[in-house]
C-alpha cells in the first residue's frame, strides 16, 4: 500500500473510464451530501458536495501518486479541495491516509438557475455508480443528490461534456428510469 495521499471522487470521478488514478476503491463518507449547483465559471452547473448532519455518500478513492495534486486540482479547477478528517470517512484501506475532495467554491455559485445540468455528465456519473455500486448504488446517488430543480439539457446525441462515455442501452435505461422518478426537467438542446 503506498503512502499516497488519496481523493475521494462522488461523481464522474467514480467513473474510472474518465481517469487512471491508482488503488481505486468504494468508501463513503458522513456529513456530506451531493448537490447539483450553477456556477459563474460556465453556463452549466456543477455536481458538488455540502455538509449535511445525518447523510452518507457513496464514492470512490484513489491515489494521487507522490501528492502530486497538479493534474487532478486542473481537471477539478472550479473546486476547492477540502481534507476529509478521519472519522467523516470509511474505506478498506490498512491505513488512513489524507483524503480530501473537491467542493464547489462558495463564491462562484450564483443565485440563479439557469445552468442546466448536462445529461453527458449526468450519464458518466450514473454508469460510474452503476459498475461500482450496482443498481442500488445508482438508486442511493439519486437519493442523496439534490438540486434536481435545476432543468437538465439533453446533450446525449452532441455531448457537451469532456469527458463524456458512451452508454449502452441498459445503462441509459437506468438514467433515464431515475429521472423520470424526480421532479426533474429533461430540455432538449436546441
Amino acid at each position: 500500500m503506498s503512502g499516497h495521499p488519496f481523493f475521494f471522487g462522488y461523481g464522474s470521478l467514480v467513473n474510472t473510464a474518465t481517469h487512471a488514478y491508482p488503488e481505486a476503491q468504494p468508501a463513503t463518507v458522513s456529513g456530506w451530501r451531493r448537490v447539483w449547483v450553477p456556477t459563474t465559471r460556465r453556463k452549466v452547473a456543477y455536481l458538488s458536495v455540502e455538509r449535511a448532519v445525518g447523510t452518507e455518500i457513496d464514492g470512490l478513492i484513489a491515489a494521487v501518486p507522490g501528492g502530486d495534486w497538479v493534474a487532478l486540482d486542473q481537471r477539478e479547477a472550479a473546486y476547492d479541495r477540502v481534507r476529509l478528517g478521519p472519522n467523516e470517512i470509511r474505506h478498506g484501506l490498512p491505513s488512513d491516509p489524507e483524503i480530501s475532495l473537491y467542493q464547489v467554491a462558495a463564491e462562484t455559485a450564483p443565485r440563479t438557475r439557469d445552468h442546466p445540468i448536462l445529461l453527458s455528465y449526468l450519464d458518466v456519473v450514473v454508469q460510474g455508480f452503476a459498475r461500482v455500486f450496482g443498481r442500488p448504488g445508482v438508486s442511493r446517488f439519486f437519493e442523496t443528490t439534490a438540486g434536481w430543480d435545476i432543468p437538465i439539457l439533453d446533450d446525449r446525441a452532441n455531448p457537451r461534456y469532456p469527458r463524456a462515455q458512451p452508454l449502452d442501452p441498459a445503462e441509459r435505461a437506468i438514467v433515464d428510469w431515475e429521472l423520470a422518478r424526480l421532479p426533474a426537467v429533461v430540455q432538449e438542446l436546441e
